[in-house]
């Protein structure tokens, strides 16, 4: 069995909508982030369902988690992100040889 890269898992986690809106609001919320009870009530999620969510979205390196007290203040791992990025993009315009097997990545 092969590992399953960085960027599969990180393209995994983003391919469920919930996930999507919480990665896409902790975008917006910049670098201070967002306590995971702000998130909840910004997506109407359940705290059970956005735990889930979130510690998908922490394994698969994308979000940072950092307790100030008692709070839990939630946020993008911008370098992260832009490595993903840049794999997406990577060879942007490249060509592409026709009838060429592809590498797997």
């Amino acid at each position: 069995m092969t590992a399953t890269s960085p960027h599969a898992r990180a393209l995994a986690a983003l391919g469920h909508d919930v996930r999507l809106s919480i990665f896409r609001l902790l975008v917006r919320a910049g670098d201070d982030g967002l306590r995971v009870g702000d998130i909840g009530a910004h997506l109407g999620l359940a705290p059970s369902t956005l735990a889930h969510h979130l510690s998908t979205l922490v394994d698969a390196g994308l979000v940072l988690q950092e307790r100030q007290g008692r709070e839990v203040f939630n946020r993008v791992d911008y370098p992260a992100m832009n490595r993903v990025l840049g794999f997406l993009t990577s060879e942007c315009c490249a060509g592409v040889v026709p009838g060429a097997p592809e590498e797997a990545a």
